[in-house]
């Protein structure tokens, strides 16, 4: 299975670029970047972050003060939509006030309608571009800003390739995201993710090793492996996730090693002996259920069964005892009876989820959930949702108090966001632990007593200060 890349001469041009748009640009210009969406989105805006930065702009928090705005959208939901139209709307006027450049990114614009509807209804618009070829973002403004043209429209309709060695501006210094693959195979009836993204490709793993190995020097300790379908990842027959996951835990630095997502149908033997030897890969297993009925899990296209779901849960649990499952459900699709509805809610009470993301079904155009029959009232997914809800605040806050007066092991993330004379951090099952202490402590491993539980995060107290 060979590997498609960027190659270095075309990496090597837009890093020229950046460099004509920092002399074409004036000093003290600003950028925005409004990112909806998943984690790989928000690993896609830390690379628009780090192209604008060696382009000389520098980051503010709001539209009022930007120069530069970057929508990096999200079309998994149809009230995303709604929102970011609403919001470029709102900058038609500050775009006059701050001789702003409007820039549309990210899984929607990969979409027709949406980009017929931005040409049609909103000309401030400047920049259009997809989720195949951000690493052309500086080549795209600088033809704005050189040649003024009413607009740069550059979305590409094939899988688009792997690229390499683009700036990134990272969030924090003790945690990571590295995207190991883009795209999707699956094709989930209700998921317009495949259209969007593209097929499945796969990084070489020494790009991926050296990666994690360049962010140990920096002093990252935290590393979050990111695809569409992280265990499907395969970049030649002799290499697979399990491989790169036992690669992985050899990087010394690296204490944590996270991933996000995987597909149940995909989970295999060797995945989960290697978790169950390490100690450096967290024993969170994020496992998407989407539905606990069988009948809706084919409708659905998910490729296993609720049995089957099940079984692999007391696989894992058999071969790693403390281990933690989080999960995603979508509420009310297409077709899906009471009795469909009570098998989710009996998964839920037999796997005992650490946490459940859960999501009123949305109809996304493109889809083949959209033209199935059966589609439920408003009122029925509510009431289902609010259903589910309730159960699921019962066995976290259950699961909660369980942490109290246990000592956890923790790696501390920075300041609170809420109180700055609060330092925050997280124990290896993901929860968030604020507590008193040293801002020196910041980017370090320590021991924590938890003390109370308050339903989203854990407070604790340190329990060695001689650091």
């Amino acid at each position: 299975m060979s590997i498609t890349k960027v190659s270095d001469e075309e990496i090597k041009k837009q890093y020229e670029y950046m460099e004509k748009v920092k002399e074409l640009s004036s000093k003290g210009l600003k950028y925005c970047i409004n990112t909806m969406g998943c984690k790989l989105n928000e690993a896609d805006s830390e690379k628009i972050s780090g192209m604008l930065e060696e382009m000389g702009y520098e980051k503010c928090d709001s539209f009022e003060e930007a120069n530069l705005v970057v929508f990096n959208t999200c079309s998994i939901r149809e009230n995303a939509e709604e929102k970011v139209f609403g919001k470029l709307g709102e900058l038609k006027n500050l775009k006059e006030k701050n001789n702003m450049i409007i820039c549309f990114a990210g899984c929607m614009s990969q979409e027709p309608h949406v980009i017929e509807k931005i040409q049609k209804s909103y000309p401030h618009v400047d920049i259009i571009f997809g989720t195949h070829n951000i690493y052309k973002f500086p080549e795209m403004l600088f033809e704005k800003i050189s040649k003024q043209p009413k607009r740069v429209v550059d979305v590409w309709n094939i899988d688009g390739e792997i690229y390499e060695g683009l700036p990134v501006k990272r969030e924090s210094k003790t945690q990571a995201s590295i995207i190991i693959m883009n795209g999707c195979n699956n094709f989930c009836s209700y998921c317009i993710v495949p259209y969007v993204r593209g097929r499945e490709r796969s990084r070489a793993p020494e790009d991926i090793i050296f990666e994690a190995q360049e962010l140990a020097k920096d002093g990252c300790k935290e590393i979050l492996l990111l695809g569409q379908n992280v265990n499907s990842y395969k970049p030649r027959e002799d290499y697979n996730f399990a491989n790169l996951l036992a690669d992985l835990d050899k990087v010394d630095g690296i204490d944590i090693i996270r991933f996000t997502s995987p597909h149940p149908k995909d989970f295999k033997d060797d995945v989960i002996d290697v978790i169950a030897n390490s100690k450096k890969i967290s024993k969170v297993i994020h496992l998407p259920l989407q539905s606990g009925s069988s009948r809706v899990l084919k409708l659905m296209n998910r490729g296993y069964t609720k049995e089957q779901y099940l079984d692999l849960v007391d696989r894992i649990r058999k071969k790693i005892p403390n281990v933690y499952f989080t999960t995603d459900i979508i509420v009310g699709f297409p077709g899906e009876t009471e009795e469909d509805f009570e098998d989710t809610l009996d998964v839920v009470r037999k796997v005992d989820f650490e946490q459940v993301f859960m999501f009123i079904y949305s109809l996304r155009h493109g889809t083949r959930a959209e033209n199935m029959e059966g589609h439920l009232s408003e009122e029925v997914k509510s009431e289902r949702f609010n259903r589910l809800k309730t159960l699921s605040d019962k066995m976290t806050e259950e699961g909660m108090n369980k942490y109290v007066g246990t000592i956890q092991h923790v790696l501390v993330e920075g300041e609170s966001k809420t109180n700055k004379d609060v330092l925050t951090a997280r124990t290896d099952s993901n929860k968030i632990v604020n507590f008193e202490g040293d801002k020196s402590l910041i980017g370090k491993e320590i021991e924590v007593k938890i003390i109370s539980q308050h339903v989203w995060y854990l407070k604790g107290e340190v329990i060695d200060k001689d650091f």
